[in-house]
């Protein structure tokens, strides 16, 4: 596999588990999460992937499934840039709560809106629109000129930061990205055209 962009979500996080907004609180994965992290780096070495550069976020749950997936993969020194623009979407003042908590609070339809909404954030926090605003600039300028330099490049990071992301790459509009869910530790493996759109899209699944 030759010039792929990779870019899979962080296995089952502590607060993932605990149904809890966790956003850019830096929790930790759970055994299941760190399994997925593994399976993913197994999925890919299966399919023959060696990668040239990386890339995480700034919260450890993305770093950790990055590292074991690289250490699957027989490639713990891999030259790894962190940086809090690939951050998860910030839940604001939902950060820490149970979800059906808060839809007791403000009930079940707001909070829908919140979490699915492409354009409306919850107090004090991001929109997926607003998260897309920071998401994309770092990876027009940081991860698309690696790839496009003819590198293998993986991106470990998180649920919205990759839908931002995905939602340009795929080129969804507002109302196919709110129906757009990524499970945990699955990678999708982009190959683009010198234009930078999506040549073709595989997912890899065990």
């Amino acid at each position: 596999m030759k010039n792929v962009l990779v870019l899979v979500r962080h296995g089952e996080s502590e607060w993932n588990k605990l149904n809890l907004f966790t956003g850019w609180r830096d929790v930790g994965l759970t055994q299941t999460g760190i399994a997925e992290a593994r399976h993913a780096g197994k999925l890919l070495k299966e399919k023959g992937f060696v990668f040239d550069i990386a890339f995480t976020s700034a919260l450890k749950r993305a770093q950790q499934t990055l590292s074991l997936i690289l250490d699957e993969l027989g490639q713990q020194g891999l030259e790894t840039i962190n940086d809090q623009a690939l951050n998860e979407r910030d839940y604001g003042d939902l950060s820490g709560l149970n979800k059906d908590d808060a839809r007791a609070r403000w009930g079940e339809e707001q909070v829908h809106i919140w979490r699915r909404s492409y354009d409306i954030a919850p107090p004090s926090g991001e929109s997926l629109k607003d998260t897309k605003v920071r998401v994309l600039p770092y990876y027009e300028s940081h991860i698309l000129p690696q790839h496009m330099a003819g590198k293998n490049v993986l991106v470990a990071a998180h649920g919205n930061s990759l839908r931002a992301l995905i939602m340009e790459l795929d080129r969804l509009s507002p109302k196919e990205i709110v129906e757009l869910n990524l499970p945990t530790g699955e990678p999708y493996v982009y190959h683009l055209n010198p234009d930078g759109s999506v040549a073709d899209k595989i997912t890899l699944k065990a």
